[in-house]
């Protein structure tokens, strides 16, 4: 699975458990081997779709958006391997931690804002970007995705996290799921698909590219 993994990412061992890492200022207590930190697919969607082999054409050094980066756990990992990220979040509450993160991190850029309104940062946002990672907890999350496919470059990547009971407590997760992608074909091809549940309950990775 090495070959799945950005250059800046390794396999390290951490109290005798081989763990994904990656090399920057501590956040949120994570076990570290000197400049190396474990990320936890446990807190992160992203660090769980890469433990489980996805494609997700994370390589190194690109441009990132990152939709829902609450106090910074994934944001920070992308920081420390990605080129300029700039990390949207919407709760003033975690973004002061999302701060904290950033100070160390001069690639990540904290913007305090709604990720269902693209347009309050397009300002901001460099287009072309290469990657959007997405996880919102909100209803209406392939909405977000398309409206913010904007930014994406052309061969760039959506990296999203489908939590089901944002959209609807109610139903079965696997129906939400394919609403979700039926919603996302308006403006992406979905490229992989799988279930999350070893690390996350009732969620979905999908690795996409705009249409």
């Amino acid at each position: 699975m090495s070959e799945q993994l950005p250059e800046g990412v390794q396999r390290r061992e951490f109290d005798g458990t081989e763990r994904l890492a990656t090399r920057g200022e501590p956040v949120y207590g994570e076990p570290t081997d000197g400049e190396w930190r474990a990320w936890n697919p446990h807190r992160s969607k992203l660090g769980a779709m890469l433990e489980l082999g996805m494609d997700t054409a994370l390589s190194g050094g690109e441009t990132v958006l990152y939709l829902g980066a609450a106090s910074g756990t994934t944001v920070s990992h992308v920081a420390d391997f990605a080129g300029p990220t700039y990390a949207v979040e919407f709760a003033p509450r975690p973004v002061r931690d999302l701060l904290s993160a950033a100070e160390s991190r001069e690639r990540l850029f904290p913007l305090l804002k709604d990720a269902r309104k693209p347009a309050t940062y397009a300002h901001v946002v460099e287009s072309d970007v290469d990657v959007l990672v997405q996880d919102v907890a909100t209803r209406g999350q392939a909405r977000v995705a398309l409206e913010n496919r904007q930014f994406l470059a052309d061969d760039g990547r959506l990296l999203l996290a489908v939590k089901a009971r944002s959209e609807d407590v109610t139903r079965e997760p696997e129906t939400v799921f394919e609403d979700v992608r039926e919603e996302l074909s308006e403006g992406y091809e979905v490229l992989e698909a799988r279930r999350l549940e070893e690390y996350h309950a009732d969620h979905l990775g999908i690795v996409a590219r705009p249409r």
